[in-house]
């Protein structure tokens, strides 16, 4: 070393030296984290190199710590995907949500947490959260806290994409962006409504109704605040802001002089919804009966459950009548909820003029391909005025690589290599990232491959379109954005057929990447088979099992589905689920071999039950 070189060297001494240890440990830290998600995201640290990645438990380890990563580096892109409300302006006042139990205590459920009849749970995460988790608050949409403005409430997209499954300790384990198997939407909607008619009983025409609630729900509020100064917010802090008795003494104030509208607007819509929900049952769904009402937790109805709010923007019951025979569904599509990791593995991309999109998509037959209008479709079937589009735009951020959540038990190492070849000879053509085909000839139900008709689907770009255009702007990350404005680098000015596909090339479903597939049971687009066993074997597969249990059944992969109901359901969302009560739940399909280009894919495994046997163990490495 040259005298110069060693000098200077000297002189950098003190000043590495005043750098504190714990700087770079954060940085070491930051980079190993970084590998993880990397690795992850990559699939370089799965089971398809079992050889090298050492034993099931250390993948298990390595798994969960790229996904705690990933958690914290998008914990803002997280709070908006799991806690914010919808809009900032519209919804249900959050005061009058959490009173409900108080006015009409025979429709919900227990003290500790009421809408757990619905399926919507506390979060052990966050337990101090002053309402279930699922349902949002406009008040952490605001940048500064409100002087004179009611917080608002909605479901999030949590409310159906925050799964959870207890491991065989009884310990919660939470499937983030996976599959809530216990939301119940219509029977949230039902419930609300049910509320409303017990607390003005016997009130005469609607203005009585009207007065009479105001009054019930104005008493009900001074108790419970005289009692508890924290009932509402239970002094929650967020991001530095406290929700403490002052914010809810003047969130008090605040409502008590809206009281009368805010309460008529809250009647209107409880009313709307359930007549919405009543045209929808004799339209398409008269073959459920009671059913109907009694709801399907972990599913829902894209153009007709779930937009029930969209038509209570349409004045009187008779108008709403004749738009639903214009643009209702032809027939009734009823799917489970989807889990919505990874959306990076079912991405569309340019061809290669720029001029159309291609392979990939979200939904089970990719109508809706681009994913900020994928999220915002979404959002808006809650009907609500002042759409917050920041809180499809931040989901779209965490949901693009967030990894699937690893599956929890043992795995035999050994007999997973040998499935995992006859994944890569049977599957893989199909279950491969990207792949845009869709599939009309697999057996399976079809009505939700026909629900989005020619005028569905106008009417959906010009409402996607209004509410979200190349021009507009919003602040993500404290940065200017246009959400809209661009899909890959490539202008979506001019562009708004492409924002949803077109009908007639979508009639089918496609075969997505089965990251994570082990939680998302059951099975096909209407969650008709219980387990992947049954699936793999379908002269197996049950009329009737159970749904919505958290425990699982490891052998045959997928949540406990056998009948009948035992005592512990009873408290629980768990529901007998019958595949022959209508068309629209059939377990048919995906139960005879193909063929294709010269090559024949093994889909019926009835004749070889050892090799269903091990693409099941390998399956739940995925």
């Amino acid at each position: 070393m040259s005298r110069r070189k060693r000098d200077a060297l000297y002189a950098l001494t003190p000043l590495l030296r005043a750098f504190k240890l714990e700087y770079f440990m954060s940085i070491l830290i930051k980079a190993i984290l970084t590998f993880f998600i990397l690795a992850v995201s990559t699939n370089l640290g799965s089971l398809r190199a079992q050889d090298t990645a050492g034993t099931w438990q250390a993948e298990q380890t390595f798994r969960r710590a790229a996904h705690e990563a990933y958690l914290q580096k998008h914990r803002v892109d997280y709070a908006w995907f799991a806690k914010h409300a919808f809009s900032q302006s519209d919804g249900i006042p959050f005061i009058l949500l959490k009173l409900l139990p108080r006015v009409a205590p025979e429709h919900w459920g227990s003290k500790e947490n009421f809408l757990d009849v619905v399926g919507l749970f506390h979060d052990e995460r966050d337990l101090n959260y002053p309402i279930a988790s699922g349902i949002g608050l406009s008040f952490f949409n605001r940048e500064t806290l409100p002087t004179d403005s009611v917080d608002y409430t909605s479901v999030t997209c949590g409310s159906c994409h925050i799964g959870r499954i207890k491991d065989d300790e009884g310990k919660t384990i939470y499937l983030d962006g996976g599959i809530n198997s216990e939301f119940n939407i219509v029977q949230f909607k039902l419930r609300i409504f049910k509320s409303v008619q017990a607390i003005v009983d016997g009130a005469g025409d609607d203005a009585g109704k009207r007065e009479k609630a105001t009054t019930v729900f104005l008493n009900a509020l001074d108790k419970v605040h005289s009692e508890n100064p924290h009932f509402f917010y239970q002094n929650y802090q967020y991001q530095g802001r406290h929700l403490n008795a002052d914010y809810e003494r003047s969130q008090i104030e605040n409502f008590k002089r809206r009281a009368p509208k805010l309460i008529d607007a809250f009647i209107t819509k409880a009313e709307q919804d359930y007549e919405a929900l009543e045209i929808l049952k004799d339209q398409s769904y008269k073959a459920l009966g009671q059913a109907f009402w009694d709801g399907t937790p972990g599913m829902a109805d894209a153009t007709g459950i779930s937009t029930t709010g969209g038509f209570n923007k349409i004045e009187g019951f008779f108008d709403r009548l004749i738009a639903w025979w214009f643009i209702k569904p032809p027939t009734p599509g009823i799917t489970d909820f989807m889990a919505v990791w990874q959306q990076d593995r079912r991405k569309v991309s340019w061809d290669s003029d720029k001029l159309n999109i291609h392979n990939g998509g979200g939904q089970w037959n990719g109508n809706i391909p681009l994913p900020i209008y994928r999220n915002l479709a979404a959002q808006l079937t809650s009907g609500l005025n002042d759409n917050d589009i920041r809180v499809s735009a931040y989901s779209s951020k965490l949901l693009s690589a967030l990894p699937a959540p690893v599956y929890p038990f043992e795995v035999d190492t050994k007999l997973a290599s040998k499935g995992r070849a006859l994944f890569e000879e049977n599957c893989s053509a199909c279950h491969r990232d990207n792949n845009g085909t869709v599939y009309g000839d697999l057996g399976t139900e079809f009505n939700r491959a026909k629900i989005v008709t020619s005028p569905i689907r106008d009417a959906g770009i010009a409402r996607l379109a209004s509410v979200c255009s190349p021009s507009t702007e919003v602040k993500i990350h404290d940065q200017s954005a246009r959400p809209c404005a661009e899909f890959e680098g490539v202008s979506l000015v001019g562009r708004e057929d492409l924002i949803m596909a077109d009908s007639d090339q979508q009639l089918g479903y496609n075969a997505l990447p089965l990251g994570g597939i082990w939680a998302q049971a059951p099975y096909l687009h209407n969650g008709s088979i219980p387990t992947l066993y049954h699936l793999l074997m379908p002269k197996s597969r049950p009329d009737q099992f159970v749904k919505s249990r958290l425990s699982y059944d490891k052998t045959k992969l997928g949540f406990s589905w056998q009948m009948p109901l035992s005592d512990k359901d009873q408290n629980s969302a768990a529901y007998a689920f019958d595949t022959k009560i209508a068309e629209v739940l059939s377990n048919q399909g995906h139960d005879k071999d193909i063929n294709t280009d010269g090559n024949t894919y093994k889909l019926d495994w009835s004749n070889d039950p050892e090799g269903a046997k091990a693409l099941i163990e390998y399956l739940k490495t995925l």
